[in-house]
């Protein structure tokens, strides 16, 4: 499997990144939550970056979890790249999606951490009627793929209920392993970037800042059910 298109950051953000990342792990923490809005009990997936775990989004499910969302780490332990067929492993990751949306008869929202937020892309282009919204931190728009072959068709995917979906691309001008410019969508139909000061990659987790946005904007986005012919 291949990632194109991943544009690098500078050698000065990426050689601090991990006091500055420190910096923004303390930060978070002395957020009170009783600061940000309360949620209404829908599910919620984090997906984790590149080389991490859920213990690397622990906190962030934990802090989410307070807000009164049912939040789950996305069962699949370290994230390296995993070998093999793109689609059986869209396909796979799928399951825990479907499984929470059938329950519940709500739909998801999937949080994606630099390359999670890859795969929460490739999971709306291919299960929107499953999905409520997604939110990126640190993600650049670019393709997962199968060495030497085109990105993947998705035949029989209905554009519309694609495009209806809203997308949230987190991003900090001072990340210091992936540039800022490859996180801002361009020309996608209700894809929103929303920049934030001082944040370093590994923080994106972490900050009060972004931990205040993905609260807004879990609260702010509507509970719709999900679509009648996406469950069987």
């Amino acid at each position: 499997m291949h990632i194109t298109n991943i544009p690098p950051s500078s050698a000065m953000l990426f050689a601090f990144e991990p006091v500055r990342s420190m910096i923004d792990f303390f930060a978070g923490n002395a957020l009170s939550l009783e600061l940000l809005p309360k949620g209404d009990g829908h599910s919620v997936i984090v997906f984790p970056g590149l080389g991490a775990s859920g213990s690397a989004t622990a906190v962030l499910r934990s802090r989410l979890q307070q807000l009164d969302y049912e939040v789950h780490d996305w069962e699949h332990g370290v994230n390296q790249l995993p070998g093999g067929d793109l689609e059986a492993w869209i396909t796979q990751l799928a399951t825990q999606l479907r499984r929470l949306a059938e329950r519940d008869g709500r739909t998801v929202t999937l949080v994606g951490w630099s390359l999670g937020g890859l795969y929460a892309r490739a999971l709306l282009q291919r299960y929107p009627a499953y999905i409520r919204q997604i939110i990126t931190l640190g993600t650049p728009y670019a393709e997962l793929r199968h060495a030497g072959a085109a990105p993947a068709s998705h035949h029989g995917i209905d554009d519309d209920a694609v495009a209806a979906v809203p997308a949230f691309s987190i991003y900090s001008k001072s990340d210091g392993l992936v540039a800022w410019q490859g996180c801002v969508p361009s020309a996608l139909h209700n894809h929103h970037a929303i920049a934030v000061d001082d944040v370093s990659h590994m923080g994106l987790v972490h900050h009060p800042e972004v931990l205040s946005i993905i609260a807004g904007l879990l609260a702010r986005c509507g509970g719709d059910a999900v679509h009648a012919r996406a469950v069987r």
